[in-house]
């Protein structure tokens, strides 16, 4: 047995429990999944003990394995066996020994820990004695065969020197998987990893040689012990003891590798379903804003074409007319030129013709300004007209237009259509109602804005107003509806007229 040991303090591998964690999907079908697949079923897990144990002089131990599994020596297949262990002081002045040890009948068979008289991690009871242990005959016990275990972390023996073992210190917890074969009649083949691979992926075949032990041992049992005692005298004492953790037997290596949630099969499946489901969304969502794309590009072209049309239309019923009555009195100039108080008739009709042309273009090239598109300037367009309208008239005109409305967009028809209609309330009021006062308002109560043009002339009985009265009226009305508007009109005999309109902005709004 070597005596002075070099006591290494290097750190061992950190050891991950298994640690199963519900994955919430959203998805139906995933909720489906988890609950037909749960991931923490062990089907093949025949026993197990996860709760930390002190063990401390102990030597003969109790069983904790309650007869739940047992071999005797007809057994002919596999099991594997996992525990952790984490020391509590360390060998180098205190030699003792700490088993899982497997006992049958009472009798003491194959254990695994740290052997009699082993400073290192090691097996007792084996059939065989390790290449770095003393043989039988000079062992204090000549029964316990011992085997040293290898390991990852061997201790260094010198310089560029190491001992074929890791002795057990405090702080540096191990798990210890072993592997029995068990052999009908004769010794079981067993299969030590000391601190093994136990992350997805991991078999027992991938394991690395320099952490793997083989030799044979005695290895039924019906009972499960944990052993730890000193070797006797005052200072050995058997330190503080071992704690046992996290043990359990199994059929197969694979029972004992930690999966995490994200490894297994079912989220991968999901997490792909997940994938697919976004791509076919991002997909779809590309597809619907290239069709809304299209579709606004088409609405756009459609409005152009309305707006062509309009502009079309405008010229022709406004310049289209008076250009032709500039011709005809031109005409008539040429023909009474010898006729001085006639030529300057024409001349008069000439002018008031000259001058409706030129408003009537201005309104087409007002309207059509890409300036022009805004609520603020569509009231200075109608102070505008209505102060050129009744200069020089009898009639007085009062404007009560607000100069803070809120800069809303609005379409050129629609500027178009709502300055036409107070146009012609306006014009009619100026022609046909002999009133001493014409008021316009305007106001946005809410989402809503309203002009209002009254007068207080004569009035007219709206059901037996004239054919071109009606006809201008509904000309206004089916501009309203045009821009989703309401038109309300209130005339009675001798009590003047007021015309209402109301126009929607909440579309404005989100245009906006």
């Amino acid at each position: 047995m070597l005596r002075s040991p070099v006591v290494s303090n290097r750190p061992g591998l950190p050891f991950a429990r298994p640690a199963w964690k519900l994955f919430f999907v959203t998805v139906g079908a995933g909720l489906l999944l988890l609950a037909a697949f749960p991931a923490a079923v062990r089907a093949d897990i025949l026993w197990s003990d996860p709760a930390s144990r002190v063990i401390h002089a102990t030597p003969e131990g109790t069983d904790i394995l309650g007869g739940k599994v047992k071999r005797d020596d007809k057994a002919n297949d596999v099991l594997y066996f996992k525990f952790r262990v984490d020391p509590l002081s360390d060998p180098a002045d205190e030699p003792y020994y700490a088993l899982f040890q497997l006992v049958e009948s009472n009798q003491m068979r194959l254990g695994v820990g740290n052997a009699w008289e082993a400073w290192g991690y090691s097996a007792a009871y084996a059939a065989e004695t390790g290449p770095s242990n003393k043989p039988p005959n000079e062992l204090t016990y000549d029964d316990a065969d011992e085997f040293n275990l290898q390991s990852s972390h061997p201790e260094a023996a010198g310089m560029g020197k190491f001992f074929p073992y890791e002795l057990p210190s405090h702080n540096h917890p191990r798990t210890i998987v072993f592997k029995v074969q068990y052999v009908p009649g004769g010794d079981d083949l067993v299969t030590v990893w000391l601190d093994p691979n136990l992350t997805h992926g991991a078999t027992a075949d991938n394991q690395p040689e320099n952490l793997t032990t083989k030799f044979k041992a005695k290895a039924t049992f019906d009972e499960i012990r944990l052993r730890h005692s000193g070797t006797g005298g005052v200072q050995h004492d058997g330190g503080n003891g071992w704690i046992f953790s996290d043990m359990a037997i199994a059929t197969s290596f694979n029972d004992f590798v930690i999966v995490r949630f994200w490894q297994t099969w079912w989220f991968t499946t999901l997490l792909a379903l997940f994938v697919l489901a976004a791509v076919g969304a991002t997909v779809r969502m590309v597809e619907r804003r290239k069709y809304q794309l299209q579709l606004q590009r088409a609405e756009q072209q459609h409005a152009l074409e309305q707006e062509r049309a309009r502009i079309a239309q405008d010229l022709h019923d406004e310049l289209g007319s008076t250009l032709t009555r500039l011709s005809l009195l031109s005409g008539l100039v040429k023909t009474d030129k010898d006729n001085p108080e006639q030529v300057e008739v024409h001349a008069n009709k000439l002018a008031q013709s000259a001058d409706q042309t030129v408003r009537a273009l201005e309104e087409i090239v007002w309207a059509v300004r890409p300036g022009s598109d805004t609520l603020q300037s569509l009231t200075d367009y109608i102070a505008h007209f209505a102060n050129e309208l009744f200069d020089g008239n009898a009639t007085h005109c009062r404007l009560d237009l607000p100069h803070d409305l809120p800069a809303l967009p609005l379409p050129p028809d629609v500027r178009h259509n709502i300055f036409l209609i107070v146009k012609e309330a306006l014009t009619n009021a100026l022609k046909h109602a002999g009133a001493n006062e014409v008021q316009v308002h305007a106001k946005i109560p809410g989402d809503t804005l309203e002009i209002l043009v009254q007068d207080d002339g004569k009035g007219f009985d709206l059901s037996a107003s004239s054919e071109s009265r009606r006809n201008g009226l509904g000309n206004m009305r089916r501009r309203a509806e045009a821009i989703g508007g309401e038109l309300e009109l209130q005339s009675a005999m001798g009590k003047g007229t007021m015309v209402k309109l109301s126009v929607d902005l909440r579309s404005r709004k989100n245009q906006k």
